[in-house]
C-alpha cells in the first residue's frame, strides 16, 4: 500500500482522489487499489483561497490527519500529490519532496513555463526519484479506446475542443495553461510529440491554435470559453474520420490508475518530455495568440 501525501486544498481533486484512493462513498465502481491518502496539508493559494476551508473541513470528515508544514509530511509518506491549482507554485511545491527522493505527481498545469517544467524534471532525475503529470482527459475511456483502435488507421490529424476558461490572476495560469490544458492533453494523446510550429487565433470567446508536426501532420485545438463547451475531437486517420464525444465520469478514476501505477513500478505513465513540450506548446500558443497569430517555435 503506498502511502501518498496530498498538499494544497484549493482544487476539487483534493477530494475526489482521496474519496477514491482511500475508498470512501458507495459508488464502488470509482474505487482505485493500491494506495491511500495518510495525510495532507491545505496549504495557500492565491488563486482560490476561498476554496481552501471547505475542502479543509472535508477532509477531516474522511478522516486523513493534516499539518501546517508541508514538510511535515517527510518521512510520513512514500508518494506525493501536488494539487495546486496554480501551476505556478508547483515547482517549489514539489522541490523539497523531489531532493528528498519522494516521487510526485504534480497535477495540471505541470507548470506555466518550460524553465519551471525543466527544473522539476532534472531535480527528480538529480535525486533519482520520479515525476508525473496529465491531465485526467488523457485517460478518458473515449480517447484511450480510439487510440488502441487498429480499424481507423494511423491518426493523420485531429481537432481536439474544450472548455478553455482564463485565470482569474492573468500571471498565474496564463493562457490555455489554465484550462486548456485538458484539451490540449487530449490533442497530444492523439497526436503524440513532434510539434514544431503553432499560430493561434485568440479572442475573447475562443482560442483556436493549430500545431505543425515534423512529420506534416496538423492538429488543431479550439479552446471554448463562449456557447456550449463539452469535450470531444475528431480524428482524422488514413480509413475514417471519426467524431468523438469524451465523457468525464471516469476520468479520475483512470487518472488515479497510473498515479498508483507510477509509484509502484517507479516509471512515469507518461514520459516527462512529452509533459515538457505539451508545456512548451502552450507557451507558444500563448505568445501567438498574444502577438496576432504570429508563428511561434515549440522550444523545449
Amino acid at each position: 500500500m503506498i502511502r501518498l501525501g496530498i498538499l494544497d486544498f484549493d482544487t476539487s481533486h483534493v477530494s475526489a482522489f482521496t474519496t477514491r484512493v482511500n475508498h470512501i462513498g458507495g459508488d464502488t465502481d470509482q474505487f482505485v487499489d493500491g494506495a491511500k491518502v495518510v495525510i495532507g496539508c491545505p496549504g495557500e493559494s492565491k488563486l482560490s483561497p476561498e476554496r481552501i476551508a471547505d475542502f479543509t473541513a472535508e477532509m477531516k470528515k474522511y478522516g486523513v490527519p493534516l499539518v501546517d508544514n508541508p514538510e511535515e509530511m517527510i518521512g510520513k509518506v512514500d508518494a506525493m500529490l501536488i494539487e495546486a491549482v496554480d501551476g505556478t507554485v508547483h515547482l517549489a511545491r514539489a522541490k523539497p519532496f523531489l531532493e528528498k527522493g519522494i516521487p510526485c505527481f504534480v497535477d495540471k498545469p505541470f507548470t506555466c513555463s518550460v524553465a519551471d517544467a525543466k527544473t522539476i524534471i532534472d531535480l527528480a532525475a538529480k535525486n533519482k526519484t520520479v515525476v508525473f503529470s496529465s491531465s485526467s482527459l488523457r485517460y478518458a475511456p473515449e480517447v484511450v479506446e480510439y487510440v488502441a483502435d487498429p480499424k481507423h488507421g494511423a491518426i493523420v490529424g485531429c481537432l481536439a475542443y474544450g472548455p478553455a476558461s482564463l485565470s482569474p490572476i492573468p500571471d498565474r495560469n496564463a493562457g490555455l495553461y489554465h484550462y486548456g490544458i485538458h484539451g490540449v492533453e487530449v490533442l497530444y494523446t492523439l497526436m503524440g510529440p513532434g510539434c514544431q510550429r503553432v499560430t493561434s487565433t485568440s479572442d475573447k470567446g475562443v482560442d483556436v491554435v493549430t500545431g505543425h508536426w515534423k512529420d506534416g501532420r496538423v492538429g488543431t485545438f479550439r479552446g471554448i470559453r463562449a456557447g456550449k463547451a463539452d469535450y470531444g475531437f475528431v480524428g482524422f486517420a488514413e480509413k475514417a474520420v471519426q467524431p468523438v464525444t469524451v465523457g468525464t465520469k471516469f476520468i479520475y478514476r483512470e487518472l488515479l490508475k497510473k498515479i498508483v501505477q507510477t509509484f509502484v513500478t517507479k516509471t512515469p505513465a507518461l514520459d516527462p518530455a512529452i509533459t515538457l513540450e505539451i508545456m512548451a506548446f502552450i507557451e507558444a500558443a500563448n505568445r501567438s495568440g498574444a502577438n496576432h497569430g504570429s508563428v511561434e517555435t515549440v522550444k523545449t
